[in-house]
């Protein structure tokens, strides 16, 4: 059953999946778990809106059965069994309220399958075009699109490569409702539906239909085909025509535009780009601590060089009086650096205070086995320990 797979959408689907993991161990790590809570707390809503959805299609729809529209699950059935799906999802009814769609969703393991009911009137003097949309939405539960969009949604908003993704697996399910069709006019002429509607599709020219392509290859159509999650119909219904039928290039300019467009549709509109400002607000959540902390240490590592003379100047003076300088005057050290870092000394103990504008370093004499000022060194006001230099450590004990 290879053949029921568009090509691209294996490669597609390992890309987002590997990116998606990284991404949420970078998030994880990151967060230090945080993101994990986030991930809980986003699966309960899951729960809760996606119990509402089955709610409604088992309250307000009619289930498909043996007894209840016969020849509907007659064709429901047979699909299933053409595409060697053994544990057959529920089947419903639902009011389309107008629109010619389908759609296949799961619930805490229970998958099902919903047919609008203005797809199915429309369809209903063409058994080809029902069993296309049956077809077409249980591609989606055989490829399990399904189960891996929650590891791959941090990618998914990414331009070019969410809708490219999002586009392969369309084409594969396209291929799906093919198979379940007898003919691949019958397939072409039911995505023709989605064109001209539940009468008009009777009249029509498919042939012309799928001519249209020629379109597509300009700029304004390629552009906003790259952005959409969804191949234009036309194109859709050229490939059901004939597997093998080469589409025309998308304009190359249309792909630097469409790089900057980021991919939402998939993920529901808005919430698809709520889903973008999650993702960039925790990864700066992450990287401006870092960025700040790399700033902090930048500036004390050079004002811990800068003092070293000072630190010097101190260690001669106690060994040559062996007592310690009542000021930083008596050692001939300025109060401030040339950067205006300012120095504080402690008469009594000769600890040197560093201060800077990003915070102060202290620094604690000690004298070795030989007599010798050794120097330890210490976070003090406004710094963290993670901001130290490298080479600021206290001194160890002995």
């Amino acid at each position: 059953m290879n053949e029921l797979v568009y090509p691209r959408e294996r490669t597609l689907g390992r890309i987002t999946l590997v990116l998606g993991l990284l991404v949420w161990l970078g998030l994880i790590i990151g967060t230090f778990g945080g993101a994990l809570i986030g991930l809980a707390l986003g699966f309960v809503l899951y729960l809760f809106a996606q119990s509402t959805l089955i709610a409604h299609i088992k309250g307000n729809g009619v289930e498909l059965s043996s007894t209840q529209f016969p020849d509907l699950y007659a064709h429901f059935t047979a699909c299933c069994d053409r595409l060697e799906i053994t544990k057959r999802p529920q089947a419903f009814i639902l009011n389309g309220n107008g629109a010619l769609n389908a759609f296949a969703t799961k619930f805490l393991g229970a998958q099902y399958v919903v047919l609008m009911s203005d797809v199915v009137d429309a369809m209903d003097t063409h058994e080809d075009g029902v069993r296309f949309y049956i077809g077409h939405e249980l591609g989606h539960l055989r490829m399990k699109h399904l189960n891996g969009h929650l590891l791959r949604w941090p990618v998914l908003w990414l331009p070019l490569l969410g809708a490219a993704y999002s586009r392969a697996r369309e084409s594969t399910c396209d291929r799906h409702g093919l198979a379940c069709s007898s003919s691949p006019q019958g397939a072409a002429q039911a995505l023709a539906a989605l064109s001209t509607g539940a009468e008009r599709w009777k009249r029509m020219d498919v042939t012309a239909y799928v001519g249209q392509i020629h379109h597509t290859a300009g700029f304004w159509m390629s552009f906003h085909e790259l952005i959409s999650g969804y191949p234009w119909l036309t194109k859709r219904a050229a490939r059901v025509s004939n597997i093998e039928a080469t589409m025309p290039p998308r304009n190359g300019f249309a792909y630097v535009l469409a790089a900057f467009v980021p991919f939402a549709g998939r993920l529901g509109g808005a919430f698809g780009m709520l889903i973008m400002v999650y993702i960039v607000g925790i990864l700066a959540a992450v990287a401006l601590p870092a960025y700040q902390d790399y700033t902090v240490r930048a500036r004390l590592t050079a004002a811990m060089a800068d003092s070293q003379s000072a630190r010097q100047a101190l260690g001669n003076y106690y060994e040559s009086k062996q007592e310690t300088p009542a000021s930083l005057g008596a050692t001939g050290i300025p109060p401030k650096m040339n950067d205006g870092t300012e120095l504080k000394l402690d008469p009594r103990s000769m600890v040197l205070s560093v201060k800077t504008p990003k915070g102060e370093l202290i620094f604690t004499p000690s004298a070795d086995s030989s007599g010798h000022i050794v120097w330890g060194c210490a976070n003090g006001e406004g710094v963290k320990p993670a901001q130290l230099p490298a080479g600021c450590r206290p001194l160890k004990e002995e």
